[in-house]
């Protein structure tokens, strides 16, 4: 069983930076994709980012809403994942969670909140 564990969140103004972490407690390279997702209060949670291996070759696809302004890495050596945040805006106030896809079995961390102020 892996386990997930957001950091990196907190209080920060429009415009600003932040960047989350994920760190597993097992090895990520066998995992077939990993992601970020979000869900902000009264809405449904959504995707925000995701790598896919394929192969040798990891694929990153964003949701339009923060394409150009956040960035997902993966760290095998690590076993982390990280979601590099910049121009954030008062929307992406939510709380963040981290995924992880192993085979048809999906892991999720407790989530990191994030708060964006206008």
């Amino acid at each position: 069983q892996v386990q997930l564990v957001e950091s990196g969140g907190g209080l920060v103004q429009a415009g600003g930076s932040l960047r989350l972490s994920c760190a597993a407690s097992g090895s990520i390279f066998s995992a077939n994709a990993m992601g970020w997702y979000r869900q902000a209060p009264g809405k449904e949670r959504e995707l925000v980012a995701r790598i896919t291996r394929r192969g040798i070759i990891n694929y990153a696809d964003y949701a339009d809403s923060v394409k150009g302004r956040f960035t997902i890495s993966r760290d095998n050596a690590k076993n982390t994942v990280s979601l590099q945040m910049n121009s954030l805006k008062p929307e992406d106030t939510a709380v963040y969670y981290c995924n992880a896809l192993f085979g048809e079995t999906i892991h999720w961390g407790q989530g990191t909140q994030v708060t964006v102020s206008s």
